[in-house]
């Protein structure tokens, strides 16, 4: 899509292209591996992309979110998000010109474990299982 659309975005000055990617771009559980592969991938494209276009103007945002209350998360008994505010989140992360949006509290503690021993991530994603 990138590829497609950057083009076009140069030609007319730049603009901004949105990445929705997860808290899974940052951790993975059992039964979510791959999942979690591609998101991390599509977070390193983001990276790539915002500095590969800066020069022609065009920003990227990478969007990284639990769940949200769409059909693919239909069926799991997860906190899940209203859509329209992750939509909201998400446009005002566009419009301050942020690299990334943390859309929820949880995908917040996912990032900021990043700099830890995984080990002590992995005991409170247990606690948030289990709770």
């Amino acid at each position: 899509m990138s590829r497609v659309f950057t083009p076009v975005l140069a030609a007319n000055g730049g603009g901004a292209i949105v990445n929705i990617a997860s808290s899974a771009s940052w951790f993975v559980f059992p039964g979510n591996g791959a999942y979690g592969v591609s998101k991390s991938a599509l977070w390193s494209m983001g990276n790539a992309l915002r500095q590969e276009l800066a020069g022609q103007g065009t920003r990227v945002t990478s969007v990284h979110l639990g769940a949200a209350d769409t059909d693919m998360m239909k069926g799991y008994d997860v906190p899940k998000m209203d859509p329209a505010d992750v939509a909201r989140i998400t446009l005002d992360g566009v419009e301050s010109d942020a690299f990334e949006v943390v859309v929820d509290e949880f995908t917040a503690m996912v990032k900021a474990s990043l700099a830890e021993d995984p080990r002590e991530f992995d005991k409170r994603f247990q606690r948030f299982l289990n709770a």
